[in-house]
């Protein structure tokens, strides 16, 4: 049986209420695929900024899983048309 394993590196920046965050997947085969994620935060919350860390984060996992599943739907159509 043969072991993969991808790394994934999230990258978190803050300005001011705004938190982005980018979520870069890289393969063995050094692909790389990413998805980003953004944050608000309302002037008048407490500044708890682990939260929109935590956010922006989120939604950038979410945003590299779809684009994983985009990319894996385009493979198996591709696999498809050759069969």
């Amino acid at each position: 049986m043969e072991a993969k394993q991808w790394s994934i590196q999230v990258y978190i920046t803050e300005e001011d209420d705004k938190t982005s965050a980018r979520a870069v997947l890289t393969t063995r085969d050094d692909t790389h695929v990413a998805g980003v994620g953004h944050a608000h935060r309302n002037p008048a919350d407490p500044s708890v900024p682990e939260i929109g860390d935590e956010l922006a984060a989120a939604r950038a996992l979410a945003d590299l899983a779809d684009k994983l599943f985009a990319i894996s739907s385009g493979d198996i159509a591709g696999c498809d048309r050759q069969g």
